[in-house]
């Protein structure tokens, strides 16, 4: 399994780009979302990836964290959707905005994403309304920045110079809201509410609240899940 992908970036197209680490290139498919987000053709980069195999077939996916890689296989989970419907769900959601959606009940949001009908959209949501909460509570835990990541090293020559100062492969900035999200969850949790119940008052709370405060997120979602009277 390859699970992570660092090196330079040689080509960037809409829907894949090519990694080069150590000489050898890897085609790497991405949402249009994550291709907009990458550096420059020629600086470092690194993705998390996924490999598909199929019999006619190897793919690798890539991501940007790894919280929107096991957003993906939980998507791959459900019948009817391949890497390609999955991969077009996330560029059109991203991790945060697909919780939420699942979260709350909005197939709508879903079928928005390219390739995705009615029925599959509303399936997605029913099949992963109970499963999802548990990746939206890793969130604090799989939204941090890559790792630093060594570009390949040049070609050696005859009379080679000093070596460059090594560079680091960019990477998007933790996302506050995943990890404040995650604290909340965990917070509700330990209060006795059950996963379902608490991931939909923090999704509908995060709509109308600083959703990258968990102190003001965990008290809206409470005032969400109070009783009634």
């Amino acid at each position: 399994m390859i699970g992570r992908v660092a090196g330079t970036l040689l080509h960037r197209g809409p829907d894949q780009v090519l990694i080069d680490v150590a000489g050898l290139g890897y085609v790497v498919h991405v949402s249009q979302r994550t291709a907009a987000a990458l550096p420059a053709v020629g600086a470092p980069v690194a993705l998390y990836t996924d490999l598909v195999v199929r019999e006619d077939l190897l793919q690798l996916i890539g991501f940007p964290t790894m919280l929107e890689r096991e957003w993906h296989r939980l998507l791959m989970s459900v019948q009817g959707v391949g890497a390609k419907v999955s991969v077009a769900i996330l560029g059109t959601l991203g991790a945060d905005g697909l919780g939420r959606a699942i979260a709350i009940g909005d197939w709508g949001s879903v079928k928005a994403a390219p390739g995705v009908g009615p029925k599959l959209a509303q399936r997605i949501v029913m099949e992963l309304k109970d499963r999802a909460p548990a990746v939206m509570a890793l969130g604090g835990d799989l939204s941090v920045a890559l790792a630093e990541a060594e570009t390949a090293s040049p070609p050696a020559t005859a009379a080679p110079a000093p070596a460059p100062a090594k560079a680091a492969a960019r990477a998007p900035a933790p996302d506050p809201r995943a990890a404040a999200t995650a604290e909340a969850l965990s917070a509700l949790a330990n209060l006795g509410y059950g996963a379902s119940e608490a991931a939909q008052a923090v999704a509908t709370a995060a709509e109308g609240e600083d959703a990258g405060d968990t102190a003001r997120l965990i008290r809206a979602a409470l005032k969400r899940l109070a009783p009634k009277g």
